[in-house]
C-alpha cells in the first residue's frame, strides 16, 4: 500500500498540511511515485472491512450500490439515494472515499449538485464518466452513447467552480468501450483536463493493452486512474511499469458477498437448517467487533448510570434462552 505522507509529499508543499479528506485522496491518486489502490465499498460494513484490512482509500461503486438497493447500474438509483449510501460508508470509516457519480445524473446543473451534496457529506471525490443521461453500465453491450466533449467538458467546470477543491475530481473516459479508438480517448482526456480534472479515468472492457497506447499519448499530463474487472489478470506490476497512478478494485466486495450469500442461503435449504453453516461464517462477535459496540459500551459507562446502559440490556438479553426473552 501506498504511504501517505510520502504522497502528499510528492505533490508539493501545499499539499503537505492538507489532512482533508480530499487532500488525502489528492495524495494517494495525485501522487506519482507509487501506485496506489482503492478498494470498493457499498454500504457502511464494506467499507470497514476494507480498512480493516489495510486498504487507505475507498471507491464507492455505482454498480455496487445500485445492486444493493436492488437496482440496475442504468441511472435507476437516485442521485439522493447515493448521497446517502455514500455518507454511511464515510461515516463507518476514516479512509477518503472517491464516490462513482457515474454521469452526473444529468447536465452541469445536475453534475453540480451531486458535488456540493458529496462534499457536504464527506466525500473526497467524485468520478464522473462521458457518458449520456441516463447511462447502462459500460461492461454490457455495445451501445454506450457518449456525451458531446463541450458538453461534457461544461459538467467538470460546473463541477470545479462548485467544489474547487473540495473534491478531488476524476474525469472517466469510456471511449476504448465505444471503439471508437485512442485518438478520441486521447483528445477528449486533453479536454476535460482543460476543464479542470485532477485525474483521467481510462476505461476499458478488453485487455490492459488497449489502454498502452492511451499511456503512451498522454505522456502523464494528469495521473492515470484504471479498474482493470476485466484484465483482472494482469500483474499489478505492469501498472507500476506503466505509471499509472491508482487501481480500483472496483466491485469485489459486492461480488464476494454475492456468492457467499447465495451459497449460504443455498446450503441453508438443503439441509433444512443453519447448524452446518455456522463454522463458515462471521461470528455475531466478529460483526460487533467490526462495527465498535466496545465504543458504545465505554460511551454509556461514561455518560449513562449503569442501571440505564442500553447496551448492559442488550448483553443481558442475549444471555438468556430464546424462550425467556420479550417477544
Amino acid at each position: 500500500m501506498q504511504d501517505q505522507s510520502q504522497s502528499v509529499l510528492a505533490n508539493g508543499p501545499d499539499r503537505c498540511l492538507d489532512s482533508s479528506p480530499a487532500g488525502i485522496l489528492r495524495g494517494q491518486v495525485c501522487a506519482t511515485s507509487e501506485l496506489s489502490f482503492l478498494m470498493e465499498a457499498h454500504d457502511g460494513l464494506s467499507g470497514a472491512i476494507a480498512e480493516r484490512a489495510g486498504f487507505k482509500g475507498l471507491w464507492a461503486s455505482g454498480l455496487s450500490i445500485a445492486c444493493c438497493l436492488g437496482y440496475r447500474d442504468a441511472n435507476e438509483a437516485s442521485w439522493s439515494q447515493l448521497v446517502d449510501v455514500v455518507e454511511r460508508i464515510v461515516d463507518s470509516t476514516k479512509l477518503p472515499v472517491l464516490v462513482d457519480g457515474d454521469n452526473g445524473f444529468g447536465n452541469f446543473n445536475n453534475a453540480r449538485l451531486l458535488a456540493r451534496k458529496l462534499s457536504q457529506r464527506g466525500a473526497a471525490g467524485v468520478a464522473l464518466e462521458d457518458s449520456c443521461f441516463p447511462k447502462m453500465n459500460s461492461l454490457i453491450g455495445e451501445r454506450h452513447p457518449r456525451a458531446d466533449i463541450d458538453e461534457f467538458s461544461g459538467r467538470l467546470r460546473a463541477v470545479k467552480d462548485a467544489v474547487a477543491e473540495d473534491l478531488v475530481l476524476v474525469a472517466r473516459v469510456e471511449v476504448p468501450i465505444g471503439c471508437r479508438g485512442m485518438d478520441e480517448a486521447t483528445l477528449r482526456a486533453h479536454a476535460y483536463a482543460d476543464a479542470g480534472a485532477d485525474a483521467i479515468l481510462i476505461h476499458s472492457k478488453g485487455t490492459a493493452d488497449e489502454i498502452l497506447p492511451f499511456l503512451s499519448a498522454w505522456q502523464q499530463r494528469l495521473p492515470v486512474v484504471i479498474a482493470p474487472t476485466q484484465y483482472h489478470r494482469t500483474l499489478v506490476s505492469a501498472y507500476r511499469e506503466a505509471s499509472i497512478s491508482t487501481v480500483i478494485w472496483a466491485n469485489h466486495s459486492m461480488r464476494a458477498a454475492t456468492a457467499a450469500m447465495r451459497r449460504v442461503c443455498g446450503r441453508i435449504i438443503a439441509e433444512g437448517g443453519i447448524a452446518g453453516i455456522e463454522p463458515d461464517v462471521a461470528t455475531l462477535d466478529e460483526v460487533f467487533e467490526l462495527l465498535r459496540y466496545d465504543e458504545l459500551a465505554s460511551a454509556g459507562a461514561r455518560y449513562l448510570p449503569p442501571e440505564s446502559d442500553p447496551l448492559n440490556d442488550i448483553l443481558v438479553l442475549n444471555e438468556l434462552p430464546p424462550w425467556d426473552r420479550l417477544p
